[in-house]
């Protein structure tokens, strides 16, 4: 089967990944203060109808849940040649997803957005080039392991693409060798207008490329006019950036947009980026509303 192909669904939905931390009491939180906090992400979104869970990436921002646990970073600051984690970072939150539900993304915070999300403090590199490169090797093991948990689809994050800020061939360069390590799809989420990255970003090897539409509505005509032979697109029709619950009407309207332009088999389903800013209540409804808006039309497909 096609890497292209690796759910048999229509309209298929997903998750850009966080979502809100809801913390919980009694003995277990004594140990794990953030298990409660997994679990309540993945049974909120099984509730909700999402067909490729997360784990939630509960545990901290994007930067610091990886970066912290790499040897040459200290804080915020690169201190010395990075070097792979000493374990897995998030499989033990992904393994939990599995045990619950069939089909989990892995989600790792792409090299660039690293780079960029830290302070060179040594001369061991001379640009945020040279160390997204080093960031990407150490980046392979932790996606080796949540390939090796188990998960459907291994997702790349990349906001800093479409700010113009970092090297879109260096980041290619990046991306891929994390993409070609494992034998599962991989997925590029890029956030943001993509107007001025676009013809790059399609270059970048990779089986779904995930862009926010409901938040960039011109993001929609721009890669409409755009060869997208091989690859799916994650579609985000839901605003995460605010608390406001987007109606099922609303969401559906947008979807049926996307068809017009594209093959629904192509198409993935989900919000425009992540949950974790919004409230718990704001979160699962959106959710919920999108799987039901992707119902309606798959339906009338």
């Amino acid at each position: 089967m096609s890497k292209a192909y690796f759910i048999n669904k229509v309209l298929a939905t997903t998750v850009v990944g966080s979502y809100p931390v809801v913390k919980g009491g009694g003995l277990r939180s004594l140990f794990d203060p953030l298990h409660s906090a997994v679990e309540t992400a993945v049974a909120d979104q099984i509730g909700a109808g999402i067909d490729i869970i997360s784990d939630g990436q509960v545990r901290g921002d994007m930067i610091t849940t990886f970066a912290s646990k790499l040897p040459g970073v200290r804080e915020q600051e690169v201190i010395g040649k990075i070097q792979p984690a000493s374990g897995a970072i998030t499989a033990a939150d992904t393994k939990y997803a599995l045990s619950k539900f069939p089909k989990v993304k892995g989600i790792i915070t792409g090299p660039s957005t690293l780079a960029h999300g830290l302070h060179l403090s040594t001369p061991m590199y001379r640009n945020k080039e040279e160390l997204a490169l080093d960031l990407a090797a150490a980046l392979i093991v932790e996606a080796r392991s949540l390939e090796a948990a188990g998960v459907t689809l291994l997702q790349i994050d990349e906001p800093i693409l479409s700010t113009g800020i970092a090297d879109l061939a260096i980041g290619k360069q990046a991306v891929e060798m994390i993409a070609s390590s494992v034998h599962i799809p991989a997925c590029l989420h890029v956030c943001g207008n993509i107007a001025n990255v676009i013809d790059e970003i399609l270059k970048y090897n990779v089986t779904v490329l995930d862009f926010e539409f409901s938040n960039n509505q011109a993001n929609l005509d721009i890669i409409s006019r755009r060869d997208l032979t091989g690859k799916m697109l994650g579609y985000g029709c839901v605003d995460s950036s605010s608390e406001d619950i987007d109606g099922v009407p609303e969401i559906r309207k947008r979807i049926e947009k996307a068809v017009e332009y594209f093959d629904p088999k192509i198409l993935l389903i989900d919000p425009d980026c992540g949950m974790r800013m919004r409230s718990r209540e704001a979160a699962y409804w959106k959710l919920k509303n999108m799987c039901d808006a992707a119902k309606e039309v798959r339906i009338a497909l």
